[in-house]
């Protein structure tokens, strides 16, 4: 298998696209910082997976983030991807609960009554984020939902993960020209259906597309890199403890002796002094 990759692919005959990831190394360097159970393991690998799609997809210039939030044992998990094709992911679960998380549990069945929120963030133009419930029984129902309600585009996903390997298909209607073969949707649908879960997250994305479509006309454009990578930085920290206000980080600076931050993601740690702080609201802003 290789690892860490994404792979478009188009159809010659019609308006049909796809993409293909693939992770190993990535999900590792999330899962060391971390002592997630199993299923854990699994959900955010295939959000991890969903998120680099997606980032594709919608061909965005800067940062996608997939975040479910619930009322069960799983409070949190978050996946995001910027064009760059760095990942990072976190999920967070009910402390006050002792019991181990069922291992084959669904995304549904851990987080309850949730939503699903799909925040695209530009690096120049304005912040969006599209929202869907968790009504399907599977993140990638819940994906295809809200390309059908919020993008009106025909999409199909396919996510499995298992241990530190992670995988996933899209295909998607493009815009279509009014040309090209009008069974070619059908085809590639039906034909991805017949995916085996260790076939999705073994094989190499090039053999897995002709075993699937050796009798399609399909274009391969050269696949794309994918690596762990945290956003987090010490200019970033500071900006937060500004938000905070002057008299209420000096007091907590004060109280401890230090200000430790440590990032959720990559469990990097932030230090500051008390003269640290001090300095920090003397420096004019960024």
């Amino acid at each position: 298998m290789t690892e860490d990759i994404r792979q478009r692919f188009y159809f010659s005959e019609g308006p049909v696209r796809g993409e293909i990831v693939q992770l190993s190394g990535s999900l590792q360097d999330t899962f060391r910082r971390h002592g997630y159970p199993p299923v854990l393991q699994r959900l955010l690998g295939e959000l991890l997976a969903a998120a680099v799609l997606l980032t594709a997809t919608l061909k965005l210039e800067g940062r996608l983030s997939l975040l479910a939030r619930g009322d069960g044992r799983l409070r949190m998990i978050m996946a995001e991807c910027t064009h760059r094709h760095e990942v990072r992911a976190i999920a967070t679960v009910d402390e006050d609960e002792a019991a181990p998380l069922p291992e084959h549990a669904s995304l549904r069945e851990l987080l309850g009554h949730g939503t699903l929120a799909i925040t695209l963030e530009p690096e120049q133009g304005e912040r969006y984020q599209g929202i869907v419930p968790l009504e399907g029984d599977s993140l990638a129902a819940c994906l295809e939902a809200y390309f059908a309600r919020s993008e009106q585009i025909p999409t199909r996903l396919w996510l499995q993960a298992a241990g530190t390997r992670a995988a996933g298909l899209l295909v998607q209607v493009m815009p279509d020209n009014g040309e090209g073969d009008a069974d070619l949707w059908a085809r590639a649908t039906g034909l991805s259906d017949t995916l085996r879960p260790e076939e999705l997250l073994e094989t190499p994305p090039r053999e897995l597309l002709y075993r699937l479509f050796h009798e399609e006309e399909v274009v391969l454009p050269e696949a794309d890199a994918v690596h762990f990578a945290c956003s987090c930085s010490r200019e970033r920290t500071e900006d937060g403890l500004r938000s905070i206000g002057q008299a209420e980080a000096e007091e907590i600076a004060a109280e401890q002796g230090e200000i430790r931050l440590i990032c959720q993601f990559c469990q990097t740690e932030y230090l500051f002094t008390p003269a640290d702080v001090r300095r920090l609201f003397q420096t004019p802003l960024h």
